[in-house]
């Protein structure tokens, strides 16, 4: 390998293909275009005099070179990342563009909650929170970190569960003044429903009608939580919610509260790639603790309770 002319810049252009396999996601991440992604890759291969990448019509694969410069590439990223935490005091060293996606429930009733937080320990990291109702493919790595409900089950993936959380049936005090109050799951059936639609859900820990009672159809489905949420406040019907949701939310009142409560888990999960990253691990620091300091929220008084209906 020659001794050619590069910088740290090239390097970081280098990293941010080599773990994206795109062009415009690696652009994206490092905030600049296509075309200087592309321009750097070729000056860097130019100056070692090594081809370090194949391209083709799917994107930017390593060569065996390639994946062997990785290894020197990140230890050059590291002791950097560490001399510039030192020079900058800490953790506020942290820099560069994070992709998280998460369920539309977590980040609007939990992870928006503590932004201000996360914003004051790591002010130099660009934050983009992702909450469409599809699973972010990490395989593509159209997203660098995701909460979800079912972990990777195989692959090259870092997961670990961030918490439990529980899920009960509310109804608007209102509404169950009028339509009376359930006091068995066939009682259920009597009743308005709101839920998810059917052929749009995207996890399977989101079909959790059939666990309560097998026969019941939801009169108003939305594949948003935020929809179901904002209906079932409007006195709509019934809906079951999580308990970090439902709280908040005085007007509410839990329904068949000892004989329905489910159970279900947020994972945070990312590439192997990207664990090591000072970034990403800063962000999965960040979640792990907020999430771990309002534990009651997600769990409630679950060990209480009885006639629990688990998937795990």
């Amino acid at each position: 390998m020659s001794n050619g002319h590069f910088t740290w810049d090239d390097l970081q252009f280098f990293l941010a293909v080599a773990r994206t396999g795109q062009l415009s996601t690696a652009a994206r991440q490092l905030r600049t275009s296509h075309a200087t992604v592309s321009r750097r890759i070729d000056r860097l291969e130019f100056a070692l005099k090594v081809k370090l990448f194949e391209r083709n019509p799917r994107g930017y694969v390593l060569t065996g070179m390639g994946q062997r410069f990785v290894e020197t590439a990140e230890k050059i990223e590291q002791e950097t990342e560490r001399l510039q935490a030192e020079l900058e005091g800490g953790a506020t060293a942290q820099r560069g563009v994070v992709r998280l996606s998460a369920p539309e429930g977590f980040s609007n009733f939990f992870f928006s909650h503590t932004l201000t937080d996360f914003f004051v320990r790591q002010p130099n990291i660009s934050l983009e929170l992702v909450t469409i109702q599809q699973i972010m493919a990490l395989s593509r790595k159209e997203a660098d970190l995701a909460v979800v409900l079912d972990p990777p089950k195989a692959g090259p993936y870092f997961s670990e569960k961030l918490t439990d959380y529980h899920l009960q049936i509310y109804g608007t005090r209102g509404y169950l003044e009028a339509r009376g109050v359930p006091k068995t799951r066939d009682d259920l059936l009597e009743h308005a429903f709101i839920g998810y639609v059917q052929d749009m859900i995207f996890a399977p820990g989101l079909d959790y009608l059939g666990d309560i009672h097998p026969k019941i159809r939801p009169n108003f489905q939305s594949s948003s939580i935020f929809s179901q949420l904002t209906a079932t406040r409007s006195g709509l019907g019934l809906c079951v919610l999580p308990l970090f949701i439902a709280q908040q939310y005085p007007e509410l009142q839990v329904v068949l509260e000892d004989e329905v409560d489910l159970l279900r888990h947020y994972w945070i999960a990312c590439h192997h790639d990207l664990r090591q990253v000072a970034r990403i691990r800063s962000v999965i620091e960040f979640l792990r603790e907020s999430v771990q300091a309002n534990v009651s929220g997600f769990i409630g008084n679950s060990g209480a309770k009885v006639g629990l209906v688990s998937r795990g």
